[in-house]
């Protein structure tokens, strides 16, 4: 049986290449390396990930900060608003 043109196929066992070469692979890396290499080679990826990330200067580090705390403070109020408006509408229907 010859294969179709474009196929990918192989004559020795029918399944596309695609298939066959994933079978071969084995874990990579990490599939040869025991529980503390496992470890050794998370940490790494981590330290490598952290030395990517653009992190903010002291000034852009004091406005953020600066703007949650302030957004906090007015939810609070806000909260605090609606909770007292709350409490008075009880007071007023339940007497």
């Amino acid at each position: 049986m010859t294969a179709a043109p474009g196929s990918t196929a192989t004559p020795e066992s029918g399944r596309p290449d695609d298939e066959v070469a994933e079978k071969k692979r084995r874990g990579g890396k990490r599939g040869k390396k025991g529980p503390l290499g496992r470890l050794a080679l998370f940490y790494r990826q981590i330290v490598a990930e952290l030395r990517k990330v653009v992190w903010p200067s002291r000034s852009q580090l004091t406005t953020y900060t600066t703007v949650v705390i302030v957004f906090v403070v007015i939810m609070i109020g806000l909260v605090t608003v609606i909770d007292w408006g709350f409490a008075e509408a009880i007071k007023y229907v339940f007497g």
